[in-house]
This record gives C-alpha cells, sequence and structure tokens, in this order.
C-alpha cells in the first residue's frame, strides 16, 4: 500500500513539474487593445486608480495634472520618467529625503543657480550633505 501510494504521489508531483514546465517555456498571448477588452478586464485595471481618487481627494489635482502631463509626453520622454521612477523606489529613505531637499531648493531657481547647486552638491562630502539637508529640509517627507 505504502509504494502504491508513493507512486501515486511521485507521479502526481512529475505532473504538476511538466504543467509548470510547459507553462514556463509557453508564450505569453499578447493582451488586445483596450477596445476589445471585456468589462472585467477594464475594471481590474482601472480598480487601483479609482481606489487611490477616492482616497486622497486632495491629491486629485496633482493626480490629474500628472496624467495630463504623461499623455503630452513623447515615447522618449516617458522612457527616461519611468527610469527616474524606478531609481526612486530603489532609493534608501536617507537619499530620498536628500532628493525632496534638492528638489524643492531647485525648483525656484534660474538654471544657472540650479547647475551651481548640483556641482557644489557633488563635492560635498556626505556630512557636507548631511549638514545642507538640516538647513534646508523638504517640507512633505
Amino acid at each position: 500500500m505504502t509504494k502504491r501510494y508513493l507512486a501515486t504521489a511521485l507521479l502526481v508531483l512529475c505532473g504538476f513539474a511538466g504543467t509548470a514546465q510547459a507553462q514556463a517555456t509557453a508564450q505569453p498571448t499578447p493582451l488586445p487593445a483596450w477596445e476589445q477588452l471585456t468589462p472585467a478586464q477594464r475594471e481590474e485595471l482601472i480598480a487601483p486608480m479609482r481606489e487611490r481618487w477616492n482616497r486622497s481627494p486632495e491629491d486629485r489635482q496633482r493626480m490629474y495634472d500628472h496624467a495630463r502631463r504623461w499623455q503630452d509626453m513623447t515615447p522618449a520622454e516617458r522612457k527616461e520618467a519611468r527610469k527616474g521612477m524606478h531609481r526612486w523606489e530603489r532609493m534608501d529613505p536617507q537619499k530620498r529625503e536628500q532628493a525632496r531637499a534638492l528638489f524643492e531648493r531647485m525648483r525656484t531657481m534660474t538654471p544657472e543657480q540650479r547647475k551651481a547647486l548640483r556641482d557644489q552638491w557633488h563635492e560635498m562630502t556626505p556630512e557636507q550633505r548631511k549638514q545642507w539637508i538640516e538647513k534646508n529640509p523638504p517640507k512633505n517627507p
């Protein structure tokens, strides 16, 4: 009885392994254009955005403006924006705080002033950068 059970279990495991391997090597089916999506598929894509929109009324204008800017971007600009988003996601909290502080400070500067601050920043030691952040903290950490 034990041998039969073991043999059955082994056959089942081999079947699962074969199925998983076939699924891994199969090419994914390309998804259709928006117009060909089912209502359920469209809802699945939209639901997270609806939740964010309803959860944060104070952020709605920013979200809307962001979506409008995204539509106006060229494919190359979108690619650069995605790279920036991925870089931001991988940053540790200290680097994010520095980036926020620099961005807030630079948005009111002329291009020449921004270049001067960037050059100065690259020459600073980590301790000097920390002191600069303490003197110029981001408003919305």
